[in-house]
């Protein structure tokens, strides 16, 4: 019985052996490929001058390339307070924005409008706006 045993197990070893190196073998199955592709990395970083880079360079240039318009910005970033007048924010179409010109002067206006004044944060809602845009926002409010 135990020669019988010997070679039982002997079987067995040699069977998984054969199996373990068949499976490493193996194609990854369709759900493994999915696997594989969901965890792929979202993003790279690319340096400037990198010859890898590819087209990402373009992009950045691009993308940076001229300034928004001010209705641009108003539009996108201004509007939600100015539109109702919120918190007393001069509202947009009336004369309020005139008012402060006459006021208080486009130096204080500009500098309200980059460095935040009252419930206003700096720059409104648009952290990415350069000084120039933040100026011919308000000439477009003004003009409007």
């Amino acid at each position: 019985m135990k020669k019988f045993a010997a070679k039982a197990a002997s079987a067995l070893c040699a069977f998984g052996l054969g199996m373990a190196l068949t499976v490493s073998v193996q194609a990854a199955t369709p759900a493994e490929e999915k696997i594989i592709e969901r965890i792929q990395p979202v993003g790279s970083v690319c340096v400037e001058g990198d010859e890898n880079c590819g087209g990402a360079a373009a992009v950045a240039a691009t993308g940076s390339a001229g300034g928004r318009s001010g209705e641009e910005v108003y539009n996108a970033s201004c509007a939600a307070c100015h539109a109702s007048g919120v918190l007393g924010a001069p509202k947009f179409g009336t004369n309020e924005m005139q008012l402060r010109l006459d006021e208080k002067g486009m130096e204080t206006l500009l500098t309200h409008a980059i460095n935040g004044f009252n419930a206003m944060p700096p720059r409104g809602t648009c952290s990415s706006c350069s000084d120039e845009e933040i100026q011919a926002t308000i000439d477009y409010m003004l003009a409007n």
